[in-house]
């Protein structure tokens, strides 16, 4: 039995060689090569992932720190000025209403025509006021008749009762009777005259030197008084010298009654600045607004310019003496109020709680908080918080205009 699973050793050598199969010498330099490959890039891509978070913490840590810009506090040296919009309005302006009713009859003054006090602008046809002053004449006539008649006939009744021929109460009466008559013709003259003095109102006339800027009525036209939409028929200006109204922001009121004197432009000579003095105040703030009414005046003797302009009025304020100033750029709105960034040691943030005493709008003027000395952070970051720190820009610092 044991013979049965004994090889044959009778069997050919090439079968044998079948059976056992040998890897050529060059598949082995391949795998090797290979696995070198796969090490080296292995390693490469560790020691590349490595390198890049260094980068990338370095470049947090850079970021962590802000770099900011310095500048320091300058002190004024110039007046400050305050550029406020105002209105131009003429020194006198009257709207002239009718003052009896009837129909425009003519009209002698349109738009732009320079008139003098007392000239005529228009007329006014008056049909019914004609027959009540007609009427009123008429019974001006008959009292004056009558009192005639009474004051004849008390006479003749005095001179009756010197020689007892009527008695006393009969004088008395037609003495009576005669005064009576007086005033009937006295109420009757001032009838007259109360219709006389309306007809003089038939006639417009200007009521200064000056210019009509409006004419809102034709010939023809129905002429009412007394209705809640009643409209002047003229306007007429005085514009040989105007007044600038200018509502002040109520911080500057007290500066700007100071100031004399204001410059102004206005849109239809864009290159050129006039000059106008201060005039009044209102004397109180507008609770509204919280503002002061501030008048000034400026001669138009040329007449170059007009009522109804648009001025951007420039007021100069009076000098602080040792006000520091700052652009807006460097404050900081924070919960607590306004504040600056200020930097302190070790380039460490110290943030200062400062007073506006004025807005200039780019430049600010502070009250208190800060010193000539302090260097002051511009444009700081929302996030810049107390102790933070800061690395300051490679340039000098610069000082505030």
């Amino acid at each position: 039995m044991a013979d049965q699973h004994q090889p044959d050793q009778h069997q050919p050598d090439h079968q044998q060689d079948l059976l056992h199969y040998q890897a050529p010498r060059r598949l082995k330099l391949y795998a090797i090569i290979a696995a070198c490959v796969f090490a080296f890039v292995l390693v490469f891509g560790i020691i590349s992932r490595i390198t890049a978070a260094h980068s990338l913490a370095n470049a947090a840590t850079a970021n962590a720190t802000p770099t900011v810009a310095l500048i320091t506090p300058a002190t004024a040296t110039t007046a400050p000025t305050l550029v406020l919009p105002g209105t131009i309005k003429a020194f006198y302006e009257a709207p002239i209403y009718a003052q009896v009713s009837g129909y425009l009859q003519s009209w002698t003054a349109d738009i732009g025509t320079q008139v003098k006090a007392g000239q005529l602008l228009a007329t006014i046809s008056t049909p019914n006021l004609d027959q009540q002053l007609a009427q009123a004449q008429a019974n001006l006539v008959s009292a004056m008749s009558n009192e005639q008649i009474a004051a004849t006939t008390a006479a003749r009744w005095n001179k009756m009762r010197v020689g007892d021929a009527v008695s006393q109460q009969d004088a008395d009466q037609k003495n009576a009777d005669s005064a009576a008559a007086h005033a009937a013709t006295a109420a009757a003259q001032a009838a007259v005259n109360g219709f006389q003095a309306q007809e003089g109102f038939k006639r417009i006339v200007a009521p200064f030197d000056g210019i009509v800027t409006q004419r809102n009525t034709d010939i023809g036209a129905l002429i009412s008084t007394g209705t809640p939409s009643q409209i002047p028929l003229f306007v007429v200006d005085d514009e040989s010298r105007l007044r600038i109204y200018v509502s002040v922001p109520e911080a500057y009121a007290a500066e700007v009654q100071q100031s004399k004197t204001a410059s102004f432009t206005v849109p239809d000579y864009p290159s050129r600045t006039f000059q106008a003095a201060l005039a009044s105040t209102a004397g109180a703030i507008a609770p509204a607004s919280g503002t002061l009414l501030v008048q000034f005046q400026v001669d138009n003797a040329s007449g170059e310019l007009q009522a109804g302009d648009y001025a951007q009025v420039t007021i100069t304020l009076p000098l602080e003496d040792q006000a520091l100033s700052l652009p807006s750029s460097a404050l900081m709105f924070r919960d607590n109020g306004m504040q600056v960034a200020t930097l302190g040691a070790n380039n460490r943030v110290v943030i200062k709680p400062i007073t506006i005493s004025r807005d200039l709008g780019n430049v600010v003027q502070i009250a208190t908080g800060i010193t000539k000395d302090d260097k002051i952070i511009n444009n700081p970051p929302d996030s810049l918080a107390q102790g933070d720190q800061v690395d300051v820009a490679p340039a000098q610092v610069a000082k505030a205009n």
